[in-house]
């Protein structure tokens, strides 16, 4: 297993546990299954794994393994506060002593603030105690590292990213996500600053595996490299120096030995010329049945009325490359929650957009389009439900 360095200097391995994916027997974990792939992975040298609160049944999970196999001293924990859940400073506490009774243990060492998607969020979490709250666990040793996961566009990760001392942070991120999310920019930011990237979705949900077109698979198979499509997404990320630890939801022996194999055999600057030329036919494949040929540049931004053109657009595109909802979910994720709204339906048509798109695409006609297509009434319903429930005023307390 190869190692990257965490921000004291800690090895972390390249290849992350994802623990939101086990394999279920009837409604619970199969707790048997899933020690036999940990007890695996730990073998190859996995020493990160990465859980939340809201992943039914993980945490437990995990601790019931980690404590009958005697190795919580050997591994790296991660975890998440459900911080959408919190409106007070008594909430803090309250989820973060049932994660560690949970886990069965009495320290995190990787701790996120989780899937923070504006820096309102975090500024809801300020008003509530948070920055005292974490500067007591890290003085107790009870958290070692403190970071979130996010789920917004580049410019709010940005704010979020320099607005704290963090010790890691946590991101989408893939070949298909270059330029999405907090991207490419969003990855280097935080490595100039020097904290630790965790990639989270590296197959965009198993889509980079299961729902590539034909072509796309004919171009990595002439490729004269015996790869599998997840190798492919795996190598570009390893060949990232910025990239830390790149987690994957394994839950198969096979899954965890190919994982392992890859994060063992792969340094950064390793992948060629021609591997990229590959990748580029692969992504020219899936985006094939896109709608709008939006490049994700940004050249149109910002918008005067504060419409996410490239994000709409994006989600517009997946919509038809991935599934209408998989489409509906991520605008839901990246667009509709946002506080300062951001949707195609405040556009006043000025036309500033069209100026600087070297694309020429048409955009006053395509938002029109995609925020029809983005937001049914029954979506449109549940977004506004969710910008309540998550942007309400925090209580302190």
């Amino acid at each position: 297993m190869n190692y990257r360095k965490d921000k004291y200097g800690n090895d972390l391995s390249m290849l992350g546990f994802g623990c939101m994916r086990f394999t279920k027997k009837g409604n619970a974990i199969d707790i048997d299954k899933a020690e036999t792939e940990i007890m695996e992975a730990i073998g190859a040298g996995v020493n990160y794994f990465d859980t939340a609160y809201i992943y039914p049944g993980s945490e437990a999970a995990i601790g019931e393994i980690f404590e009958r196999n005697h190795i919580r001293e050997k591994i790296k924990i991660a975890t998440k506060l459900p911080q959408y859940m919190i409106s007070n400073r008594t909430g803090l506490d309250k989820y973060f002593n049932e994660e560690l009774a949970r886990l069965r243990t009495d320290y995190i060492d990787y701790y996120l603030m989780h899937h923070l998607t504006d820096i309102a969020m975090w500024e809801k979490l300020k008003n509530v105690g948070i920055l005292n709250w974490i500067r007591q666990k890290k003085e107790a040793g009870i958290i070692k590292n403190i970071g979130f996961s996010y789920h917004g566009n580049t410019d709010n990760f940005l704010k979020i990213l320099n607005d704290y001392d963090w010790d890691f942070c946590q991101i989408q991120y893939n070949y298909l996500d270059e330029v999405t999310q907090a991207g490419v920019d969003g990855l280097k930011a935080a490595a100039a600053k020097g904290i630790p990237v965790i990639i989270m979705e590296p197959l965009r949900g198993g889509k980079l595996v299961n729902m590539l077109p034909e072509g796309a698979l004919k171009a990595m198979k002439e490729s004269g490299n015996n790869w599998s499509p997840a190798e492919w997404a795996f190598r570009w990320l390893y060949n990232q120096p910025e990239v830390t630890v790149v987690l994957s939801g394994m839950n198969s022996l096979e899954m965890v030995r190919e994982n392992c194999r890859i994060a063992s055999e792969t340094e950064a600057g390793s992948f060629t010329e021609n591997e990229f030329n590959v990748l580029k036919k692969v992504i020219t494949e899936i985006k094939a049945s896109e709608k709008v040929g939006c490049t994700g540049c940004r050249y149109c931004m910002p918008c005067p009325k504060g419409v996410d053109i490239p994000g709409t657009f994006r989600c517009y595109n997946a919509m038809f490359t991935e599934g209408k909802n998989d489409g509906r979910f991520q605008f839901a994720q990246t667009v509709g929650l946002t506080k300062e709204p951001s949707f195609a339906s405040q556009c006043i048509e000025c036309g500033k957009c069209e100026m600087h798109c070297p694309q020429n695409i048409p955009i006053r006609e395509k938002l029109k389009e995609a925020d029809k297509a983005l937001r049914p009434l029954p979506f449109k319903i549940g977004i506004n439900i969710a910008r309540k429930f998550m942007f309400r005023k925090g209580r302190k307390g």
